[in-house]
């Protein structure tokens, strides 16, 4: 059919209207201010293709490394490659992991047949000479430390059909446990939750505003690994149970594994590499360098057997157990596997607490409970309700863990479970230094890529152990573990005398407690000869312990030269790893001298290098930023609030969640005949109990947003409480109040059946306290269907 010239003309006039319209909507927005810009985080972001076909949003085409193992030292290369595939001169920004104990002593860059070697400077002079270079037209790159395990590199003046290589190198120590070798290269930064304002934050902040791929998708760049070992000893046996290896045997001593081709894109999950060495444990014994100005050692002391069991006196345990967004489906399945068998655990004696925590916190009881059959299933139920949602607001959480009020006369240990996808570590290390007191700490990081300096340092300052679980089938064996050293520490109260070895600047300063079977390793610098023997000493169990390593007759070799980096290393983590440190800090200084002494990246030196030729001579540079996939089993509901509504209810028999949480599905029952679609409609079952929110106001801090994510992470404990509330639907209006500490006060639930289980569980919801100190009114409109 023809449209008549009349008709034409009147369709022209009204797409032309449409226009008209859409362009003044849009004119007029822009000169409101945007109150989602005033509020706009460092969070994550979900990354956008470009419409610009002459623009490379992906220039980092592939990552590998080599790594050359010598009994106890790895030697690790990186390299990676970019390359310009677009029309428009580029700079690439590349956020990416390390292992925490990474010395990274040396980068260097190659454009074309030319290699330039980086300097390291400090940092704010080695970004000043980047972004000159940069704004030159030189081909420039800088390696920065965001975190001990996360960087940055920049690639400045990468040109059409240009391919740019940077090389940085890494040393570190691996030291057994219970006999086991374990190397770690981790592949992929785990988007961190902030909640700090974009606008006014510094520079050094703002790398954990990255752009991320969706769950599922895979990296967009392709990785490759090679391990070369030497032990020295017999290898027993070895095994990569993260990713598809080839492992060839040169000799008993001596093999090389090589990644799989099949698979070249999993660069989204930690690579570990474990084995083990015929005789199962390393020989005390010392490594000496001889430097040009000073002398470096390393003293590996064997600890003794574990002791037998002790009747142990009752204990308090309070968990901690991480349920935002982030953990939601496979980390928090693996989270409640490992409760279970930690709860087994407890005696009748013992005394016990659950905190939750994401967006805000609740807890089990306001005080800790006896470990009865009752309480621990309670506590278990409780667990079992719970599906991640909302973020990551450790520092409340642990602020709150420290004021549950401690159970008299027994000892009390604190054990998190979380992947530690946050950016306020150096707050909360300070938190716990200040407020742990005599209570111990152990931390379990959960998941395939987790926050492993979070990890650690939680359980190095508590006294505790740390420990990582990548699946479900490891948590029987990790939690047996925690409860061998709680029960049965190894070795305490350890003292070291070098004797007349002649050490100093020894780290660390002193020795912690043992709970794991793995041996003491102590760096340090030393001056004459090598002579005298050192000795161990401490106790285990009831028994005194003593160990001697006779130092005479040790020879300097040049092979040992990174001991010098690892002892510098080691000696920047007591400065500053685990610190919240201000610029005006005198350790600022003395980590800024060790890192241009030993030239090694440090979060106040840097590497930079600089091409001398001036390769953009005209035209505009685009910046960047490489999308990072989310780590294997994270879903999106890690990142920003993309999908922070998304989540549901614990799904009721007979129900499973849709594809990405988006709904719920009924499945068909099975039964001898068939399944229940077949039934009569009056005989199948009936819908889902559900919670929707209609509208929502709040008067007072914290914002909408925020109780509308708390109230979300929430919701499957409040469905539970719906089981004999009735039948049908309705419209409700809840009310309550936040105190200035957080706490939820006047609770109002105007329907009988729902008001007291719901009134019990919400007394215990503890909000971010509001930062204006006052109260906030929330008043909530819901339909509920049951």
């Amino acid at each position: 059919m023809k449209l008549s010239s009349t008709h034409s003309i009147r369709a022209i006039s009204l797409a032309l209207g449409i226009l008209f319209v859409l362009a003044w909507i849009e004119s007029s927005r822009a000169m409101v201010p945007s109150r989602e810009s005033e509020d706009k985080t460092l969070s994550p972001y979900f990354f956008v293709q470009s419409s610009d076909p002459d623009l490379d949003q992906l220039p980092l085409k592939s990552t590998s490394a080599a790594v050359n193992i010598s009994g106890i030292i790895a030697d690790v290369s990186v390299t990676q490659v970019y390359k310009n595939e677009g029309k428009k001169a580029l700079e690439a920004v590349y956020v990416f992991p390390a292992s925490t104990r990474a010395a990274v002593y040396g980068m260097k860059m190659t454009i074309g047949d030319r290699t330039i070697v980086a300097k390291i400077d400090k940092r704010a002079e080695a970004r000043k000479a980047y972004e000159q270079a940069k704004a030159e037209g030189k081909s420039a790159s800088l390696l920065e430390q965001q975190r001990p395990n996360v960087f940055r590199m920049n690639i400045a003046n990468i040109l059409p059909g240009d391919v740019i290589t940077t090389e940085l190198r890494y040393t570190e120590l691996l030291v057994p446990t219970e006999g086991v070798y374990e190397f770690v290269y981790p592949t992929v930064v785990g988007p961190r939750y902030s909640n700090q304002p974009a606008a006014g934050a510094s520079p050094s902040d703002t790398w954990t505003r990255n752009p991320y791929l969706h769950e599922g998708e895979p990296p967009r760049n392709t990785f490759d690994i090679k391990v070369n070992l030497a032990s020295g000893v017999p290898i027993r046996e070895m095994t990569c149970s993260t990713h598809k290896t080839n492992i060839h045997y040169r000799d008993k001593a001596t093999a090389v594994v090589e990644l799989d081709p099949a698979d070249k894109y999993a660069g989204n999950r930690d690579y570990i590499l474990k084995y083990r060495l015929t005789g199962d444990k390393i020989e005390s014994g010392m490594l000496l360098f001889e430097g040009q100005k000073e002398n470096y050692f390393l003293l590996m002391m064997q600890p003794p057997k574990r002791p037998s069991g002790e009747a142990l006196p009752p204990r308090e345990y309070v968990f901690i157990i991480d349920v935002s967004g982030s953990m939601n489906g496979y980390p928090l399945d693996i989270t409640k596997k490992l409760f279970k068998d930690l709860a087994a655990g407890l005696r009748p004696g013992d005394f016990f607490n659950v905190l939750f925590f994401s967006g805000g916190s609740d807890v089990l009881a306001e005080r800790s409970l006896p470990a009865t059959p009752e309480n621990l299933k309670r506590a278990v139920a409780m667990m079992e309700s719970r599906r991640g949602s909302g973020g990551t607001e450790l520092l409340p959480a642990i602020e709150r863990m420290l004021r549950l009020p401690k159970t008299p006369g027994v000892s009390r240990s604190f054990i998190i479970a979380t992947d530690g996808y946050v950016s306020v570590e150096p707050e909360v290390f300070d938190l716990m230094r200040k407020g742990l007191g005599d209570s111990n700490f152990f931390a379990f990081g959960i998941g395939t890529s987790v926050n492993r300096h979070l990890i650690e340092g939680m359980a190095r300052i508590g006294a505790g152990e740390p420990f990582v679980i990548t699946s479900a089938s490891e948590a029987p064996a990790k939690a047996e573990k925690f409860r061998q050293y709680i029960q049965n520490p190894l070795l305490t109260q350890i003292k070291l005398d070098f004797g007349t070895f002649e050490a100093y600047d020894v780290e660390p300063s002193g020795v912690p407690d043992l709970f794991a079977q793995r041996p003491v390793m102590i760096f340090g610098k030393w001056k004459g000869k090598p002579q005298g023997k050192a000795t161990l000493t401490g106790t285990s169990g009831k028994a005194r312990f003593s160990t001697t390593v006779d130092i005479s007759g040790v020879k300097a070799l040049p092979e040992n030269s990174a001991l010098q980096y690892l002892w510098a290393r080691s000696r920047i983590a007591q400065l500053s790893d685990y610190n919240n440190l201000q610029p005006n800090d005198a350790r600022v200084a003395q980590i800024t001298e060790l890192g241009l002494n030993y030239s090694l990246l440090t979060a106040y030196t840097s590497f930079v290098a600089i091409d001398s030729e001036i390769r953009r001579k005209e035209g505009d540079l685009a910046t960047v930023e490489q999308p990072l996939p989310l780590p294997e089993g994270v879903s999106d509901l890690a990142v920003g609030n993309a999908a922070q509504y998304r989540v549901m209810a614990a799904p009721a028999p007979g129900f499973a969640r849709g594809a990405g949480g988006k709904s719920l599905a009924r499945l068909p029952e099975r039964t001898e005949s068939g399944t229940k679609e077949n039934l009569p409609a009056r005989e199948k079952p009936s819908v889902a109990p559900s919670i929707t929110v209609e509208t929502l106001s709040v008067a007072g801090k914290p914002g909408k947003a925020m109780v509308r994510e708390f109230f979300e992470a929430h919701r499957a404990e409040l469905l539970a409480c719906m089981g004999n509330a009735g039948t049908g639907s309705r419209k409700v209006q809840i009310k309550w109040t936040i105190d200035a500490d957080g706490t939820v006060k006047n609770i109002v639930i105007p329907i009988a059946g729902l008001s007291k289980c719901w009134t019990e569980l919400m007394s215990r919801w503890v909000f971010q306290p509001p930062q204006d100190g006052r109260k906030a009114t929330v008043s909530m409109t819901v339909t509920i269907t049951f």
